[in-house]
This record gives C-alpha cells, structure tokens and sequence, in this order.
C-alpha cells in the first residue's frame, strides 16, 4: 500500500499513513512494524466486509447518531474520529451547515480506501468549508501534530464502536485525552452489559455478536468511570436500547 496521499476528484479528501503525514517519516523502523502489522491484522478482518459495512453494521451499532448530535461543530472547531472506517459518521456531520474541520484516524488502510471513495461520492462541500482529512495509524499513537499537522489541539474526540475492539485501549484513552483542548469533549459509544435485556435474548445476542468479532468490555468502562472518579474529568453515562449499549460523554 503506498504512501501517496489520495485526493477525490475535487481534491477535498486527504489520505496519508500518520507516520509519513506532515512532513515524511519521524518514527523508528520498530515503531514502523508496529503500526504496519497492526494495520495488516485491520486489512485482513476488513478486506472484503467493508464493501458491505455500513449496511451490516447498522442493525447493530446502535446508538451513533445519537452520539453524532452531542458533537458541537461551528466554523472553527476541529473534530476527530479515531476508527473512523468507512466514515460514514464523517460523512454525516459534513452535511451540517457548519461542521468545521473534520478528521478520520484509522488503522485499515482498507478501510481508509472505503472512507475516501465514500467521501468522494457523498460528501459535496458549501464554498469556504474544509476537508475530511482522513490518515492511517493506531490510536494510542494519536498526535495532532505528527498525524495532521495540526498546532492545536482538538474540540471532539469521539470514538464509535471501537475502543473494545483496540487491544491497546488504555494508551487510546490517554492519547485521546491528551490531544483533546482545555474543556474539550471525548464522546464514546459503544456495547455495554445488557443487563436490561431479557436474559435468553441477551445471551443469544451476545453469542451473535461474538461471530463479528465484537463484544462488550467491562474493563473500558470500569476505566472510563475511573476517569470520573479520580476529578481528571466529568464522565457520564447513558443508556442506549435497556443498556445495549452506553454512551459515555468525558469533559476535560
């Protein structure tokens, strides 16, 4: 997979791996392995259902719109979403008469193809608004700087149906909240323990979820509600389908 940036055919979609963004490569060829064998390991789960994705994945990622409409975007602010995949989230908040700048982090470089060609056909700009600069890298390796050139921090970070999915999510957190400005917001949606659900239902739903290789992880949300607790944010919860899943808003 090259490194060559990928522009739509009106130029507004920009597409790069996060070690050569900005100004070429500025990490060691071990930190290099790293992020491309994480990016492989994505590639070969998403090689062929990204072509169905978001038609699959709406059944069951509840709760993203919801999210998308705690994202506050005026001409000014700068949003990420880290897992971003096909962007369909992206796409919807560039329809939004101001929806400032938005970016897309990614591991898949194939996903990052999917994202750029749904761009290139959904997304159609006002005069005067940004583009959706998309860019390939981990999560826990966030930088505004290094990943987008960016000398400020961001306004949203917002994380949907990823984080139990990234083995490495205590080091996502931090990166996020780190990149995040003074009274920013990280918002995340994501699967939680059902415990609302008739049981038989939600164990047969669990058992179906498990066949997309996702399920909820009690340790993300135990350390959310930490982050809480220990004043380093206000975090708080709610409920998504009798705590299908949650949706967890964190004010730095």
């Amino acid at each position: 997979m090259s490194d060559r940036p990928i522009t739509d055919p009106a130029g507004r979609v920009d597409v790069a791996t996060a070690t050569g963004a900005a100004g070429g490569p500025v990490s060691s060829s071990t930190h290099r392995r790293e992020v491309d064998g994480q990016a492989q390991a994505m590639d070969r789960m998403y090689r062929l259902t990204r072509h169905v994705y978001d038609v699959t994945r709406r059944y069951y990622l509840l709760g993203r719109d919801r999210l998308l409409t705690k994202v506050v975007t005026t001409a000014s602010t700068a949003t990420l979403e880290v897992g971003c995949g096909t962007a369909r989230n992206l796409v919807k908040l560039a329809r939004r008469p101001e929806p400032g700048t938005l970016y897309g982090l990614d591991a898949s470089h194939e996903m990052l193809e999917t994202a750029a060609a749904s761009i290139a056909r959904h997304h159609v700009p006002a005069s005067g608004h940004p583009p959706i600069v998309l860019r390939q890298g981990l999560a826990e390796q966030l930088d505004p700087r290094r990943m987008f050139g960016r000398d400020a921090p961001f306004d949203t970070i917002f994380f949907s149906y990823c984080l139990s999915m990234v083995p490495t999510w205590p080091g996502a957190i931090e990166a996020a909240m780190a990149s995040l400005r003074p009274g920013g917001t990280l918002l995340i949606v994501d699967f939680w323990d059902q415990k609302e659900l008739p049981r038989p239902f939600a164990a047969a739903l669990k058992r179906w979820l498990s066949l997309f290789h996702v399920h909820y992880r009690p340790e993300v949300h135990e350390a959310l509600t930490e982050l809480g607790r220990s004043g380093r944010a206000d975090v708080s919860f709610e409920s998504v389908a009798r705590r299908y899943a949650y949706i967890a808003t964190v004010r730095v």
